[in-house]
């Protein structure tokens, strides 16, 4: 599954939105760079950093059996030829619950290399449940 070649940074994030849909961890490891560089990090969780970590967290989240389905919205993007910075609200839901999760806010960083492009990073956080809601009453912390 490594020998995919994604020819844009948005074919990868596509590809990665799928592999998290169909909880398909081969799928998902090849959107990834194949670098140690690499970062992970989950809502709540701690950095994940490496190959083998990603790997690991995203084996354990796919184990769990749970169906996902990810709507993004706000999709915001800025990057050149070689990296790709794209910042996007996940509103993920889970098959067969009746209520939604809240959103996720997430930045997905891509790079261009020789196999094509691939994601050298994700952070993704809890979001407020409206993104376009006002932001003056809400502590900043940086």
């Amino acid at each position: 599954m490594k020998n995919v070649l994604f020819m844009t940074a948005q074919d990868a994030e596509t590809a990665f939105y799928e592999a998290l849909e169909k909880a398909d961890l081969d799928a998902m490891m090849a959107v990834w760079a194949d670098d140690d560089d690499i970062v992970c990090v989950h809502p709540g969780g701690m950095r994940l950093s490496g190959v083998e970590q990603v790997r690991e967290a995203w084996r354990q989240i796919f184990a769990g059996g749970t169906t996902l389905r990810v709507r993004l919205r706000h999709l915001r993007t800025a990057g050149g030829m070689t990296v790709a910075v794209h910042s996007v609200y996940e509103q993920i839901a889970v098959v067969g619950e009746s209520q939604a999760r809240h959103p996720v806010v997430a930045t997905n960083i891509y790079m261009r290399t020789e196999q094509g492009w691939r994601m050298f990073a994700h952070h993704a956080s809890p979001a407020p449940a409206n993104p376009d809601g006002d932001t003056k009453r809400r502590k900043v912390l940086h």
